[in-house]
This record gives C-alpha cells, sequence and structure tokens, in this order.
C-alpha cells in the first residue's frame, strides 16, 4: 500500500529576478595600492541579453506582456587577466537554478538521505524523464513525492501525463494537490519531450501541429482548477537554438520555434532538455571533449531568449529542466557523468547558466544505483563526484556581479552575499595550472580569504586562509572548482 513516509515541511520560495539600482556605500573601495602588475585597461561595453521577465510572486497570476527590456552594456573581457567589478550588479540569483530531477523508479536510502538534505536543493522535478508518459500518477505517490521534496527544502514540480493522458486528469491532478490536499504546487510541466513522440509506436500523430492543438487544452483545464499555477514548456530535448541541429517533427518544422508561435502566450516558463554526449552513440566521450563544451552555454541561452523574443514580442523566464553531460547509461568512464571530469564540467556549465540568467535548472538526476547510469548526483550509498558542485555553490553568493576571464579555459563567476562577502568561483578546465591575476574593482579584501576547492585527489575541502591584494595572481591547479570568500575592509570584524 502506498503512503507518505515522510512529515511535511513547509516552504515559501519568493522568486524575483531584479536589478540592484546600486550598492552600499560599505562595499565600495578606495583605491587599490599599486600591484605587481600593471592594471588592465578599462574594458569596453557591448550588449549583452537583457534581464528576462520575472517570475510572479507567489501570490500573484503570471505578469502580463510588457515592453521588451533595453540592453544593458557591460565591459568585454581583458586578456590575461581575471576580472570582477562589485560595483555592476546583474540581478539576484534565481535559488531555482540549485535543482534535481527525481522519479518513482529511484529512491534515497538511509545513507543518502542527510546527503540530499545537506545539498541545499530548492526544487524537484518529478516524474522526470518518460515515465510521466507512460503511466498514470497515483495519489499515493504524489503524496510520497509531494513529503520527500518538502523535506529536502525543494519545492515540487510536477508533470502531468500528455499521451494516454488527458487534460481532465491533469484538471484531476492539480486539484488533488492543490485545493484537496493543499500542496500549493506552483509549478506543472505537461508531458516530457514531445519532439520524441512521434518515433515511438503508436504516438506517430503527435507532430508539432497535433501537439501545439493539444498544449492549451491541458493548459487550460489545469489552469481552471488553480489559475495561480504556473506551466512550464514545451521541454523538448537537446535545445541549442542552433536552426541545423535542432528537433524538427517529421515534416521538418522545427518544435521550439513552432511552440513560441501557436502557445508563446499561454506557457509561463520557456524549458529545454540538454545532454550533449554522447557525440556518436558507444564511442566514448574523452575528458578534452567534456571540458571544452560548457562554453556552448553562451550560446544556447541568447539563442533562446532571440526566438522568444521573436515569436512572443517579450521575455519570458527560461528553465533548463533536465540538464547532464550523457543521455546514455554511461559509467565508470573517464568522462561519463559518475566521473569527476564531469564534475568540473557541471561546475561550469552551472555557472554559465546563472550567468546567463536562467529561472530554474532541475540536473538529472538525485540519484541512480550504478546499474542504472551513472547520471545520479548520488549512488546507492554515497556521493559521485559531482555531488560536490552543490557544496561549492552553496557557499556562493545571491547577487551576481560582473566577472569575466582573459583565459578562455579558465572561467570566473561572482556574487556578493547579503552580509557584502565577495564570493569568486573559479574554474580551471585546463590540464594545467594557472596562475592569473585578479582585478577587484570597487572592493578592497580584508583579512584572510576563505577557500574551498573539488580537486580529483582530495574531493571537496577547505584551504588554509591566504592573503591577497588587488592584482595578486590566482593558483589555479589543473581541473579544479574553488570557491573564494572575501570580506570588504569597512566590514571586518562582522563575519565569521
Amino acid at each position: 500500500m502506498c503512503r507518505p513516509y515522510f512529515s511535511l515541511l513547509a516552504t515559501s520560495l519568493a522568486l524575483s529576478l531584479i536589478f540592484f539600482l546600486g550598492v552600499a556605500a560599505c562595499g565600495r573601495a578606495t583605491p587599490a595600492p599599486t600591484p605587481s602588475s600593471a592594471p588592465p585597461d578599462t574594458p569596453t561595453p557591448t550588449p549583452v541579453p537583457p534581464t528576462p521577465t520575472p517570475l510572479a510572486p507567489a501570490s500573484a497570476k503570471p505578469a502580463l506582456p510588457g515592453p521588451l527590456p533595453t540592453f544593458t552594456p557591460v565591459p568585454t573581457p581583458v586578456p590575461g587577466v581575471l576580472f570582477v567589478d562589485t560595483d555592476q550588479p546583474l540581478g539576484k540569483i534565481s535559488p531555482l537554478v540549485y535543482g534535481a530531477n527525481y522519479g518513482p523508479w529511484v529512491s534515497l536510502r538511509p545513507e543518502t538521505l542527510p546527503l540530499a538534505k545537506d545539498m541545499g536543493l530548492k526544487i524537484l522535478r518529478w516524474p522526470g524523464g518518460e515515465w510521466g508518459d507512460k503511466n498514470d500518477i497515483q495519489p499515493c505517490q504524489l503524496d510520497a513525492f509531494v513529503a520527500q521534496a518538502r523535506q529536502l527544502g525543494a519545492e515540487p514540480y510536477i508533470n502531468v501525463r500528455m499521451p494516454g493522458g488527458s487534460p481532465e486528469q491533469a484538471a484531476d491532478l492539480v486539484r488533488y494537490a492543490n485545493v484537496e490536499k493543499g500542496y500549493n504546487i506552483r509549478f506543472w510541466g505537461i508531458g516530457n519531450e514531445p519532439s520524441l513522440y512521434e518515433y515511438k509506436t503508436g504516438w506517430e500523430q503527435w507532430d508539432t501541429a497535433y501537439y501545439n492543438k493539444q498544449w492549451p487544452k491541458f493548459a487550460a483545464a489545469m489552469r481552471a482548477v488553480d489559475p495561480d499555477i504556473l506551466i512550464l514548456g514545451p521541454e523538448i530535448h537537446q535545445y541549442t537554438g542552433n536552426p541545423a541541429t535542432d528537433p524538427k517533427d517529421t515534416r521538418g518544422r522545427d518544435w521550439m520555434n513552432a511552440f513560441l508561435k501557436a502557445n508563446g502566450d499561454k506557457v509561463d516558463i520557456v524549458a529545454i532538455h540538454r545532454y550533449p554526449f554522447p557525440i556518436e552513440e558507444g564511442v566514448p566521450t574523452t575528458v578534452e571533449e567534456l571540458l571544452a563544451n560548457p562554453p556552448e552555454w553562451d550560446a544556447i541561452i541568447p539563442n533562446l531568449r532571440r526566438a522568444i523574443r521573436k515569436y512572443v514580442g517579450k521575455d519570458l523566464p527560461i528553465a533548463v529542466t533536465e540538464i547532464n553531460s550523457d543521455w546514455t547509461h554511461a559509467i565508470q568512464g573517464e568522462a561519463t557523468p559518475d566521473s569527476f571530469a564531469n564534475a568540473i564540467w557541471w561546475a561550469d556549465v552551472l555557472g554559465r547558466m546563472i550567468k546567463n540568467k536562467v529561472d530554474i535548472v532541475t540536473y538529472f538526476i538525485l540519484v541512480t544505483r550504478d546499474e542504472q547510469g551513472g547520471y545520479g548526483l548520488l549512488e546507492g550509498y554515497g556521493p559521485r563526484p559531482t555531488y560536490y558542485v552543490y557544496e561549492l555553490y552553496k557557499r556562493f553568493g545571491n547577487q551576481l556581479v560582473y566577472a569575466s576571464s582573459g583565459d578562455p579555459e579558465v572561467a570566473v563567476y561572482a556574487a556578493k552575499r547579503p552580509d557584502d562577502v565577495l564570493t569568486i568561483i573559479f574554474i580551471n578546465r585546463s590540464d594545467e595550472e594557472k596562475r592569473i591575476p585578479l582585478w577587484l574593482q570597487n572592493f578592497n579584501i580584508a583579512g584572510s580569504v576563505q577557500i574551498w576547492r573539488l580537486d580529483e585527489e582530495e574531493g571537496f575541502h577547505n584551504l588554509d586562509p591566504i592573503e591577497m591584494k588587488n592584482g595578486d595572481e590566482v593558483v589555479l591547479p589543473r581541473r579544479t572548482a574553488s570557491v573564494y570568500l572575501m570580506v570588504p575592509a569597512c566590514t571586518l570584524g562582522k563575519h565569521h
């Protein structure tokens, strides 16, 4: 018999992505002392994508279409320099980028439950994968999942069945969850990877035209029960924004463009899936291929924003609701999802999605046993290397500020915490140690710098504090991800 097996934790996630009008005067720096190397030239402004329309607060309906925002210029990278400017705030980081998938075919053991709770997950997508399009969700299953999600401190996100389901069934599930049980589940999806439906026996009629007629029927029925829910779509597979490779139906119609034309005025959050490997099925991915991949996200998200603006006439929030390096069950290879290289890949990819203002990210998947494949953050009894990326980002701030790297193999992301501590994540994807000057604009360091590092030899660990001044070199060992915590000079003594 099915029954809930965890006590509920009430959670409330107030979600917004807003620009800061400025920063507190206390965080500003006096002119830095002359460093050992010459300061970089003033960076040249270049346009970047605008901040997306913010998610509606829990008590509000999704925002109506509004005027298009203007582009905001930011500096270009300076060659050979890592650069951070705390006086260029880029908006709050959505807490929902720290999410994962979960499903009825996986489970947390007593050994892994505390690890999952410690990750700081903020959203959990379920049932994840194609299970939800082949099975009806039972009330007892939904009860158990909601209890599990909220015990982890995560907001539940449910995908209703599409092929084999009906708008009435979808509405009944919303009614059970939000009216009868009072779960107040805000995030809902309709089906999973419809761009693959046509290729499955019995679903051949599900081309873009048929799907785009069915989708709004489901959405309308669900909203009739609870008008405050937010519906994601279309959650197509392997989206990159490249017309040559993006998924198309058997008549050659682009799935994303067709969806945005037909339903862009009805969807609340535009969602995609992406697994870049294997390039050729059956051919193992190399570490070099894997670690050369993260920059693609600096094109994927802007490409999607352009498509949304073109076909919808305004910005919409963006979600990446399935993401991993490999879609197969690959395991125990040098670059499979259970490898250390995958952790470095994910640390950089997640940073790029944060930088590009993605609103929701749910990694695939929270847990798998080895026989199910290596893509779980947790295995049966403990963590896989990529799990520790969440330990890294738990120490990252929530107010994004401008950061750039003049080395293509090194990524840098910076954010301030509410207590004005500056946090900087450095990722060295190369096979060599890097020593690069760090320039901080409008920020002076006080006291020692705290460092946590993820490397292959020691895993995730705390280093001895170091003294730093503006212009000093940052030493980044090969294939590592590090987070630095820096206290501003005028608040020394207020932090631990």
